[in-house]
């Protein structure tokens, strides 16, 4: 460079000069991102080898899949009337369970939150919460099939337990979240702790709330339809029944009625998200 350029060259600045030296990695974070690296990458080949992925086995086996597959078809409506009656049955399995765990996950996130309770009532609820969604339905249906008997009852009480502490954390998480201003301008009237969570805490969430709901109701049809496998209600009754009898073209029309109602269950609670939330 000529000296004429040096002369007109713009100065750096300092705090240029301060955020390149910042973007710059030191010895010691490299060291830690490559570890970093290494540790990832003997975890994914660990998982791995541990689930026996076998690419080549997969291909092999698509032949297999495909002659499997076509036992499907045509479906077989014959007994639509009995399938119509027992996705009912589902979606009021999954009506009840989303209704009962709401009423329950509501207080239980209040408490789980660390910014509206002491830390020792924070951390058993959270437990408690973690215990509840750790449990998969089908656990709780075979405890609840020994304790009411077989039916949906069951099965409601396996979606209620489960989805109460899966929407118990996801309640919490929202209210962490907060604005404190609407909160602070509640208690500045004098207003009480639960006039607090009321009308400062509440109308915040409600709209994140709703979104929860909605996609946890969707989520609970599709479980209910597993849960009659265990005897727990439902059209997974009929589906179990299908499979155990090798008549896949029944199994084949129930899948398609179940995929009909979940997308008509998808669009309505799109359709409540842009109205509601």
């Amino acid at each position: 460079m000529s000296l004429k350029s040096e002369k007109y060259a713009l100065p750096v600045s300092p705090a240029v000069v301060e955020m390149q030296a910042r973007d710059r990695l030191t010895p010691r974070q490299m060291v830690r991102w490559a570890a970093f690296g290494l540790g990832a990458i003997a975890l994914l080949y660990y998982s791995a080898v541990v689930s026996e992925i076998d690419l080549v086995e997969l291909a092999e086996g698509g032949s297999t899949m495909g002659e499997y597959i076509s036992r499907y078809f045509p479906p077989n409506f014959s007994d639509w009337s009995f399938y119509l009656t027992d996705i009912i049955e589902t979606i009021g399995m999954g009506i009840w369970g989303t209704l009962l765990a709401v009423v329950v996950a509501a207080p239980l996130s209040i408490l789980a939150s660390a910014n509206l309770c002491p830390i020792w009532i924070v951390q058993p609820t959270r437990r408690l919460l973690d215990a509840m969604r750790a449990i998969n339905e089908i656990v709780f249906a075979l405890v609840f099939v020994v304790a009411v008997g077989l039916g949906p009852f069951a099965g409601v009480l396996a979606i209620f337990v489960h989805t109460a502490g899966i929407l118990g954390k996801l309640f919490s998480e929202a209210i962490e979240n907060i604005e404190v201003g609407p909160i602070e301008g509640v208690r500045s009237t004098g207003a009480s702790k639960f006039q607090e969570i009321l009308f400062g805490v509440i109308p915040q969430v409600i709209p994140l709330w709703i979104s929860y709901i909605l996609y946890r109701f969707e989520s609970n049809v599709r479980s209910a339809t597993v849960l009659g496998i265990v005897g727990a209600g439902g059209i997974g009754v009929s589906l179990y029944q299908s499979f155990r009898s090798f008549d896949y073209t029944k199994v084949c029309a129930i899948l398609i009625i179940l995929v009909v109602v979940v997308g008509v269950i998808d669009a309505a609670s799109a359709w409540l998200r842009r109205r509601f939330v």
